[in-house]
């Protein structure tokens, strides 16, 4: 099985998607770290040098690569990547991935994102007051995404464990 892991930035798709591959006893892969290795550059450095087009295209293909090579992993997405290029429609019907969506509210996300705007390309040019606006704006234009990920989970009230046995009671 193929757990894929969907929501906003900061989120905490990262942080769950190791603690869930551990329990799971499977692999875990992060997105952007894959990109990373893949291109030899950094997410901010492609956004950048080559723009969110180039970016959101690779970024396509690397879920593509993923899902054909590996049936036993825990991926954790960027929070857009299921909003461009068919994405979302191919992990829904992709035999054997579970979408799982963490959904985490505005005040929450703020609160996280101003600790890493710096390495977050899409905010790291905001002042802090703009930034809830931004991400309500996102998760407005997102949602219909977001909201096809056959299970999810709110991540607000409770812990990190607490995320992963959800997550884990769905599963199974």
């Amino acid at each position: 099985m193929i757990v894929v892991l969907l929501g906003y930035m900061g989120s905490g798709k990262s942080t769950i998607g190791r603690l869930l591959s551990f329990k799971l006893g499977s692999k875990f892969q992060d997105l952007d770290d894959y990109i990373e290795d893949e291109q030899k550059c950094s997410v901010s450095d492609l956004f950048k040098s080559k723009g969110e087009i180039y970016f959101r295209k690779i970024e396509a293909v690397a879920v593509k690569e993923l899902c054909s090579i590996n049936s036993d992993l825990v991926l954790a997405l960027g929070g857009g990547t299921p909003c461009y290029s068919n994405t979302m429609s191919y992990l829904i019907s992709h035999p054997g991935v579970v979408t799982v969506m963490l959904k985490t509210s505005i005040a929450n996300l703020t609160e996280r994102l101003l600790f890493e705007k710096s390495k977050r390309p899409l905010i790291s040019d905001l002042k802090n007051d703009e930034i809830p606006e931004f991400i309500a704006k996102h998760l407005f234009e997102r949602s219909a995404f977001y909201n096809q990920a056959e299970i999810s989970i709110c991540t607000d009230t409770i812990s990190q464990q607490e995320v992963v046995e959800s997550v884990m009671a769905k599963l199974l």
